[in-house]
């Protein structure tokens, strides 16, 4: 099986795997190919529009005024598609705030925990990732090299 990646360079998965294993573990570098998985950011879009969707929209674009705190004292859903913060977080930050969710922190995103596991949680990830524009992207992964963090 195969695919384009975000690049125009056509990968199989096999060699994905094979290059994950040259590397000798999965490392910060290899989280930073997670919206290069195709089955994974397939299976995200579904995870997504499944539990995140409704808040989030269905494109990750966020509500438009979620910069600011809603009558209830919260700020609204931020957008997750580049245009917003969340690729100012490493990926061990991001699955942090899937799975506690923002409550304590001033939002309104519930925790996850619980309700997606660890796989799931990584593929919204990757589908969130493959929404980004390639220059977010890159700037992205040069925080996640510096975050040294899985």
């Amino acid at each position: 099986m195969g695919y384009m990646d975000t690049g125009g360079r056509h990968v199989t998965i096999r060699s994905l795997l094979a290059a994950l294993a040259l590397a000798g573990a999965w490392t910060a570098a290899a989280a930073t190919e997670l919206r290069s998985d195709f089955a994974r950011v397939m299976r995200g879009a579904r995870v997504f529009q499944q539990h995140c969707a409704a808040c989030h929209g269905r494109t990750a674009q966020g509500s438009p005024d979620w910069r600011r705190r809603g009558p209830d004292g919260r700020f609204p859903p931020p957008p997750l598609d580049g245009s917003g913060h969340a690729w100012h977080h490493p990926t061990a930050v991001l699955r942090e705030v899937i799975r506690e969710g923002t409550v304590k922190d001033g939002g309104g995103m519930p925790a996850w925990k619980g309700r997606l596991d660890e796989g799931q949680i990584d593929d919204v990830i990757a589908w969130i990732q493959s929404r980004w524009p390639e220059p977010v992207y890159r700037r992205w992964q040069e925080i996640e090299r510096r975050s040294g963090r899985r």
